[in-house]
């Protein structure tokens, strides 16, 4: 819409005395490069699990960029046959999904070019996850590009919106934060703009694998889960063990024997993983699946963390 078209719109609305609340009454587009931001903060005691900001670890602050291609956000791991794995650390998720909406024009296969998708949590936020429920919105052929910029917004309008089987693994993060790697050279590595109650975020996208679930009859689906097994420094039994004294490694390198049940190219692969952890006395007799499975377990099912491979060798 040019400036004189708006000014003619709203002297129009001005002496009607008819104030715009709805799209279909004139409400106009928002510029995301124009809207405030939203601040997203992945270490707070709030959002983090494994990764809580404290004085000693130096996680990035509120709004920081993270570089998520360095330590602790990227791990070298084994595959189920002794490949050799990378995979990205995003924390512990929650087994159920969160909401986003797409928009679609009526008739139409493909999102309104330009509009933001729409979601309404956040990291921090009861019931956030970097997993999410994609929901078709459709909306009408004279809508225009975000127009909606919230849920709560989009709720009032009321069009008609279809839960889909598909769920996307989308973490959100500071603006300027990098994952260069994926596993599909044709996937985006960059950022990707949506709304949150009016403000703008940022996020990833990993695409190495179509998650598809079964609906239930209501509320948002779980997210499909695969299994990995993981040895720690010191075993979680003793003091200082677990997590925080790190992956075992192999002498001198990163390398560590943390072994994925599945592969992107596997029926059954999902980034979510269900953490369970061996012994550290038998990481050496660890390279596979099998070996894995035949080592001495001390734990299972102690988390769910989102960690989407981005390279298979």
């Amino acid at each position: 819409m040019s400036a004189s078209n708006a000014n003619v719109l709203a002297m129009g609305v001005a002496l009607v005395n008819c104030p715009v609340v709805s799209v279909e009454e004139g409400n106009l587009p928002v510029d995301p490069d124009m809207a405030s931001k939203a601040s997203i903060d992945r270490f707070s005691a709030e959002a983090g699990h494994l990764m809580v900001r404290d004085d000693m670890n130096g996680l990035p602050a509120a709004n920081e960029p993270v570089n998520f291609d360095q330590g602790p956000f990227i791990t070298k791991g084994l595959g189920p046959n002794g490949e050799k794995v990378q995979y990205y650390n995003f924390d512990v998720m929650p087994l159920k999904s969160a909401p986003i909406y797409v928009l679609f024009k009526e008739g139409e296969s493909t999102p309104v070019e330009g509009q933001l998708n729409i979601i309404d949590v956040i990291p921090g936020d009861e019931g956030y996850s970097d997993f999410w429920h994609v929901h078709k919105v459709t909306v009408p052929d004279y809508y225009r590009a975000n127009t909606v910029t919230s849920l709560a917004e989009l709720t009032a309008m009321g069009y008609p919106n279809e839960r889909t089987n598909l769920i996307v693994n989308c973490p959100v993060v500071p603006d300027g934060s990098t994952a260069e790697l994926r596993y599909k050279p044709e996937n985006t590595n960059g950022l990707i703009r949506g709304w949150y109650k009016d403000m703008v975020v940022t996020y990833f996208d990993f695409s190495e694998k179509t998650l598809t679930v079964e609906l239930p009859d209501e509320g948002h689906p779980n997210a499909p889960v695969s299994d990995i097994l993981v040895t720690f420094n010191i075993n979680p039994d003793m003091e200082g063990g677990g997590p925080p004294s790190g992956f075992v490694t192999e002498m001198g390198t990163d390398q560590t024997h943390n072994v994925v049940q599945t592969i992107p190219e596997d029926d059954m692969y999902s980034p979510l993983w269900n953490v369970n952890v061996y012994d550290n006395a038998d990481f050496d007799m660890v390279s596979n699946w099998m070996s894995a499975m035949s080592a001495n377990i001390l734990g299972t099912g102690v988390a769910l963390v989102n960690c989407p491979i981005v390279t298979v060798e």
